[in-house]
């Protein structure tokens, strides 16, 4: 899926260490245009974070994303996972693409096997 709006804020990042090693985590909300403008809050991860800080806010910004909830504790939880992101002038510098890693959720020949169970 992807969203295009203005970058209304930068989200403070967070740092921590896990059983798979360090961690950071970021994000940004971005502000969609029309007559009734939304608010949506996109989250991003480890190298992600770098895109972020290149953005200035005010900029329109393309966000391709992953929505998913999941439940803890009888409570959901919605996160909106942003994979890549494309200011107005093109991709935003320090994107995977540029540095030869493959975009998006896939990241090669194998995953255009369809292996899903139904």
């Amino acid at each position: 899926m992807e969203i295009t709006g203005k970058l209304f804020s930068k989200l403070e990042e967070t740092k921590g260490e896990s059983s798979r090693g360090p961690w950071q985590k970021g994000g940004f909300v971005l502000e969609t245009e029309g007559t009734y403008p939304k608010k949506i809050c996109c989250v991003v991860w480890g190298d992600m974070l770098n895109q972020v800080n290149n953005l200035n806010e005010g900029d329109t910004v393309k966000a391709f994303i992953d929505i998913e909830s999941r439940e803890y504790n009888g409570r959901w939880y919605t996160d909106v996972k942003a994979w890549k992101i494309e200011s107005s002038s093109g991709p935003v510098p320090g994107t995977p693409s540029q540095s030869g890693i493959a975009e998006g959720p896939s990241s090669g020949p194998e995953d255009s096997v369809d292996d899903l169970p139904f």
